[in-house]
């Protein structure tokens, strides 16, 4: 069998401050290594329970989080950014996926490093009505290639919230209670991994008996989308099908829910641009 891991890390244990998220942060090789221990004791659970093949996807910033190194020799890495799919980028095929340092959408209170996507530009994002957490986004691309997310380990209010509420077969591993958006209680390591390694055993457990699902929207996909500024609107609506809706909304409709992600991910990249034009 051939698992899929997308790995954040606003939603890891002991990610708290913005110096671990950044390439030159004072903290980002601490980040690296929670990130590292975090996949490895992962793949090595799923290997156990006969997933012989393992692609993981490091999908926070740059997308160079994880220390090669460390990796078994069974698992592939993904690295690198940007990339078509961005958080999923080579997970076809796979039986089941897994996330790892998933967190809270933009907006949610009492969560560590709330946001969607990016928290640069994005305010709130819908599909189909449904605002969504990167958990939810990811989730319905995955689901629309018949892939079922059976382990969710992050921030306790995304598995309180549209972990729970959408996709409840998946087994919730909290790694973090957040007080506020910059501050966090998480277990020890020893005891992290040992839920893990217990989730990981469940999860699969539900996966063969039928229990875990993919989870799908409607296909034609209507997109809504609210920046944090009207400039970067400025900028999605000159892409002819992209509607105005109000000073800093957009909306749009296309096919599929792979194509959804593509133009939301063009957009993205559009408003970064746009952001460094103006802040240079």
């Amino acid at each position: 069998m051939k698992a899929f891991i997308s790995l954040d890390l606003e939603g890891l244990p002991y990610i708290v401050s913005r110096e671990h998220l950044f390439v030159k942060g004072a903290l980002y090789s601490e980040a690296r290594r929670v990130a590292t221990e975090v996949v490895k004791v992962t793949v090595e659970a799923l290997h156990e329970n006969g997933f012989d093949e393992i692609v993981v996807a490091d999908s926070h910033g740059p997308m160079v989080n994880i220390l090669p190194e460390e990796m078994p020799e069974y698992v592939e890495l993904v690295r690198g950014f940007p990339r078509p799919l961005s958080m999923v980028a080579f997970a076809k095929g796979s039986d089941a996926a897994v996330f790892l340092g998933y967190h809270a959408k933009a907006g949610t209170g009492y969560a560590t490093f709330d946001h969607t996507y990016s928290g640069a530009s994005v305010d709130k994002l819908e599909i189909n009505g449904v605002e969504v957490s990167e958990f939810l986004l990811n989730s319905y691309l995955l689901g629309s290639w018949g892939i079922p997310v059976i382990l969710v380990g992050g921030d306790r209010r995304l598995i309180e919230t549209d972990v729970k509420e959408f996709a409840p077969w998946a087994f919730g591993v909290p790694f973090k209670e957040s007080p506020s958006r910059y501050a966090a209680k998480s277990p020890g390591m020893d005891r992290i991994k040992a839920v893990l390694r217990n989730g990981v055993v469940e999860a699969v457990e539900r996966l063969k008996k039928g229990e875990a699902r993919p989870l799908l929207t409607e296909e034609p996909v209507n997109v809504r989308l609210r920046f944090l500024r009207s400039d970067m609107a400025d900028t999605a609506e000159l892409l002819p099908f992209v509607k105005r809706i109000d000073g800093k909304t957009v909306e749009f409709e296309v096919r599929t829910v792979e194509e959804a992600y593509k133009v939301f991910e063009l957009l993205t990249l559009a408003a970064a641009g746009v952001n460094a034009i103006v802040t240079r």
